[in-house]
């Protein structure tokens, strides 16, 4: 059994920081130091739960496995591929496009590329409460 506690508590998170972000009735209140305040604290869940989110589905393959080296030697993309296979991850090209996202946070950040990854983030946050409650499925089935 996989312990899915912390990534339920990233998920969670990320779906409170997107739903209050994404009020436009709260946000309207806020200034622009705290609207920006807002976005980089929905980006920043992103980034922490994106990073969750594909370590626990390898952590997944590992376990239903015949060999877990083999699980090791797969390149993200494979990896995203083999959880679509088994059914956790709902679409992988759209795993794919996190990726990009995410890698963008680590390199530049300017205005115009932090909102891609909010935009990003508030779509992120449905295909990580699916990718979870899959793993809790397959994780007690198993």
């Amino acid at each position: 059994m996989i312990d899915l506690s912390s990534l339920e508590n990233a998920v969670t998170s990320l779906e409170r920081a997107v739903n209050v972000s994404t009020d436009q009735a709260k946000m309207a209140k806020l200034d622009r130091d705290q609207r920006d305040t807002m976005r980089a604290g929905v980006i920043q869940n992103f980034e922490f739960t994106y990073e969750l989110c594909w370590k626990m589905l390898k952590r997944y393959l590992e376990m239903v496995s015949a060999s877990r080296e083999t699980i090791d030697q797969l390149s993200f993309r494979d990896l995203i591929r083999v959880g679509a296979e088994k059914g956790i991850v709902a679409d992988p090209e759209r795993w794919f496009e996190y990726r990009r996202q995410r890698n963008i946070t680590s390199h530049t950040y300017d205005d115009a590329k932090a909102q891609s990854v909010f935009e990003t983030a508030t779509e992120f946050v449905h295909d990580a409460r699916h990718l979870l409650e899959m793993l809790k499925k397959h994780s007690s089935n198993d």
